[in-house]
C-alpha cells in the first residue's frame, strides 16, 4: 500500500500530545508570530518540547509562517524561521512570497516550504509554478473537484512533488488568501491572521429594488467539511497528506478527529510514521462539535451550506414524536450511535438549544421547554459521557519492539529496523533455568508506560541469574539506548535549492497579497507587473474590491440561477454589498460598495 501522512492540527503543547498519542503522523502547529491562527501562538521552547515528543514516533512538525507580511517584519520572520530550524521543525507552511525570495537567495536553512492554501492554488498552473521554484509541498485550495485533484496528483508524482488537501473541519466560505471582508468591515484581516469570520454572521438578501428575497440568515456560512468517504479516491489521486482543519479545536476534539481518520486511512494505506496506538474510546466525528457535514465539491454540487445557524449540530438523533408538559420523547434515527441521552447533554434543534436534566424511560427532561415541538428535528451537539470519556482518556501511543538474547547479549529491535544491544553479566548460574526464563520475559514484556510494546521475545541459550530488580534496570537502560538510536537515525527533509520561475500570471492587483517590497521584488523577477499592493497596504486602486471569491453560489442555493435580478447582501449593521454571479462557473462574488 502507498504510505500517506495524516496532517492534525494543534493549537499548543497539549493539544499536540493528544493528536500524536492518538495517530497522526504530523502535525501543524504555530509559532509565537506570523501564524494565520494569532490567537494560538506557541513559544520555541514550547515548540522544541513537542518536536522532541513527535520525532520519537517519527512524526513531523509543521510550523505555520503564513501571514503576509510587513517590510519591518521580515527580519524576525528570517531569525523565527533559523531558530525553528535550530530546535527541528521539520517544515514551515508559507504565504509571503519574501520567505520564497528568502530561501533563493540562500537566507534560510534548508528546512521545507510547504506553500499554504493561503496562496491560493487552484490550479494546475498554480501547481506548476511552484514545483518548477522549488517547494517542497504545496497545499491545494478546499474547492477541487476529486476531477482536479487527480489531474493535479499525476503531475504532482510525475515530478516529485508533494500534495496536501484538507480533508476535515470548518470552511471558509472564500478561496483561501482571498477574503478580505473581515479587514473591509473592522481591519481584522485573514491574511494576517486575524479574521473575524464574517462569514458567520446573519446577512438579509435583497434585490436591486430593495426587495428582501431572504431575511436575517447566515448566508455565507458554510457546513463542515467531512471527506471520510473520499480518501480511498484521494489516495489514488496521488494525495500524500490529509489535513484536518482546526488549530483552534480543543484536545477532545483532536484527539477524537484524528483517531477516526487514523482508523480510516489505514483501510487504504500505510502511515508515514511509527507506533501503535492503543485507544480507549471509540473515535465519531458525529459527536464533536460540527457544522453538519458536506463532502464540498468533491464529487458534485449540493447543499455545502447552513443558513439557520453557525452553531455547532452535532449527531442527528431523530425527531420529536411526542411533547409533555414538561418532557419529551423522540422517534430515533437508524444510525443513532446511542438510543439513550445523559444529563447535561446539550440538544440543538430550530436555531434553539437545551439541557437534558434527567431521563425517565424514553422520557426527556430538558432545562426548558421553549420550542420544542412534534416533528422537529433534534441533535446532541454536546455529548457529556463521550466528553468525560475523552478528557479522561490515556490513550496512548507504542514502538513495536522484538528481543533476541544470545550469549550474554541483549538485542532489541524496532519496528523501523532500529537496534542496539547490552551485555549482560552471566558470572552467576540460575538454580532453576525455567523459572529464571520465565521471570526474564515476563519483566521485559511490563513495558509500562514507556514508548514500547513487546511482541516477541527469543532466547537462545541458558539465562544468568538475574534478579527482577536487574532486569527491569536492563529493560530500562536498553529501551533508553534504542530511543537514543531512533532519533539518531531520524531524517528531516532537506529542502532543495530554490528559484525564480515564470509566473502564469502576468499583472498581479491586490489579490496577489503582496504587502512588502520583498514580495514585489519576487514576483517582478518571476516576470510580473506589480500594478498595486495587498488591500491592507491601503494603497489598493481597484473599485470595487472583491471582497471574496466563492464557490459557493447563493443563486444556486435558493434555485435563482435564471433570474437576471441585481442581488445584494445587506449586514446586521445594514451596510449593502453587492454580488457579482459568474454563471459560467457558477461561482459568487461579494463585491464592496
Amino acid at each position: 500500500m502507498k504510505k500517506v501522512e495524516l496532517l492534525a492540527p494543534a493549537k499548543d503543547k497539549q493539544t499536540a500530545f493528544a493528536a500524536i498519542n492518538s495517530g497522526c503522523d504530523a502535525i501543524y502547529i504555530g509559532a509565537q508570530n506570523f501564524g494565520a491562527r494569532k490567537k494560538v501562538g506557541n513559544s520555541l521552547e514550547d515548540l522544541k518540547e513537542i518536536v522532541d515528543y513527535a520525532h520519537k514516533f517519527y512524526v513531523k512538525v509543521h510550523v505555520t509562517v503564513n501571514t503576509i507580511l510587513k517590510d519591518t517584519e521580515l527580519v524576525a520572520a528570517q531569525e523565527l524561521i533559523q531558530n525553528l530550524y535550530k530546535i527541528g521543525v521539520d517544515a514551515i507552511i508559507v504565504q509571503d512570497m519574501a520567505i520564497f525570495k528568502l530561501a533563493i537567495e540562500g537566507k534560510l536553512p534548508p528546512i521545507a516550504i510547504h506553500a499554504s492554501t493561503q496562496c491560493d492554488n487552484r490550479s494546475l498552473e498554480k501547481v506548476k509554478f511552484f514545483k518548477n521554484i522549488g517547494a517542497s509541498r504545496v497545499i491545494l485550495a478546499r474547492e477541487l473537484s476529486l476531477e482536479q485533484i487527480r489531474e493535479i496528483g499525476k503531475f504532482a508524482q510525475n515530478n516529485n512533488l508533494e500534495i496536501e488537501t484538507f480533508v476535515h473541519g470548518a470552511l471558509c466560505v472564500s478561496y483561501s488568501g482571498q477574503c478580505y471582508m473581515s479587514y473591509c468591515i473592522g481591519g481584522r484581516s485573514a491574511n494576517r491572521g486575524e479574521c473575524a469570520q464574517a462569514c458567520r454572521k446573519k446577512y438579509s438578501l435583497i434585490d436591486e429594488k430593495g426587495n428582501i428575497i431572504i431575511k436575517d440568515k447566515y448566508l455565507l456560512s458554510m457546513k463542515d467539511f467531512n471527506a471520510s468517504k473520499h480518501l480511498k479516491n484521494l489516495i489514488d489521486a496521488n494525495v500524500k497528506s490529509f489535513k484536518i482543519e482546526g488549530r483552534l479545536k480543543d484536545r477532545n476534539y483532536v484527539r477524537n478527529v484524528v483517531a477516526y481518520y487514523r482508523r480510516e486511512i489505514d483501510k487504504f494505506a500505510d502511515k508515514t510514521s511509527s507506533g501503535k496506538v492503543f485507544l480507549d474510546f471509540e473515535p465519531d466525528v458525529r459527536k464533536s462539535f460540527n457544522r453538519g457535514f458536506t463532502d464540498y465539491f468533491l464529487s458534485e454540487r449540493k447543499k455545502c451550506f447552513n443558513f439557520e445557524s453557525p452553531k455547532s449540530l452535532g449527531e442527528k438523533l431523530g425527531k420529536i414524536k411526542l411533547v409533555g408538559k414538561n418532557y419529551f420523547e423522540i422517534e430515533w434515527s437508524k444510525n443513532v450511535s446511542s438510543k439513550s441521552l445523559s444529563p447535561q447533554d446539550g440538544l440543538y434543534f430550530n436555531e434553539m438549544g437545551c439541557l437534558v436534566n434527567k431521563t425517565e424511560g424514553n422520557k426527556i427532561f430538558p432545562n426548558k421547554m421553549d420550542g420544542i415541538k412534534t416533528g422537529i428535528e433534534i441533535y446532541r451537539n454536546f455529548d457529556s459521557k463521550f466528553e468525560k470519556q475523552l478528557e479522561n482518556s490515556k490513550t496512548k501511543r507504542q514502538i513495536e519492539v522484538k528481543f533476541i538474547y544470545e550469549k550474554g547479549v541483549l538485542k532489541v529491535i524496532d519496528e523501523d529496523e532500529n537496534s542496539t544491544e547490552l551485555n549482560i553479566d552471566c558470572s552467576e548460574i540460575p538454580k532453576n533455568p525455567e523459572k529464571m526464563k520465565e521471570n526474564f520475559i515476563t519483566q521485559l514484556q511490563k513495558t509500562g508506560e514507556s514508548d514500547f510494546y513487546v511482541t516477541e521475545i527469543k532466547i537462545n541459550g541458558e539465562l544468568p541469574f538475574l534478579p527482577i530488580s536487574k532486569i527491569n534496570e536492563i529493560r530500562r537502560n536498553i529501551f533508553s539506548k534504542l530511543m537514543d538510536e531512533r532519533l539518531k537515525n531520524y531524517k528531516r527533509e532537506i529542502q532543495k535549492p530554490l528559484k525564480y520561475s515564470e509566473f502564469p500570471q502576468k499583472e498581479l492587483d491586490y489579490r496577489a497579497n503582496i504587502y512588502n517590497n520583498e514580495a514585489k521584488l519576487f514576483y517582478e523577477n518571476c516576470g510580473c507587473k506589480i500594478c498595486e499592493m495587498a488591500y491592507e497596504s491601503g494603497q489598493t486602486k481597484s473599485n470595487p474590491i472583491e471582497l471574496m471569491h466563492t464557490k459557493h453560489c447563493i443563486k444556486y442555493a435558493l434555485d435563482m440561477c435564471k433570474s437576471p435580478k441585481k442581488l445584494f447582501l445587506i449586514d446586521e449593521k445594514g451596510k449593502k454589498y453587492p454580488l457579482k454571479f459568474d454563471c459560467k462557473n457558477c461561482e459568487m462574488y461579494v463585491l464592496s460598495n
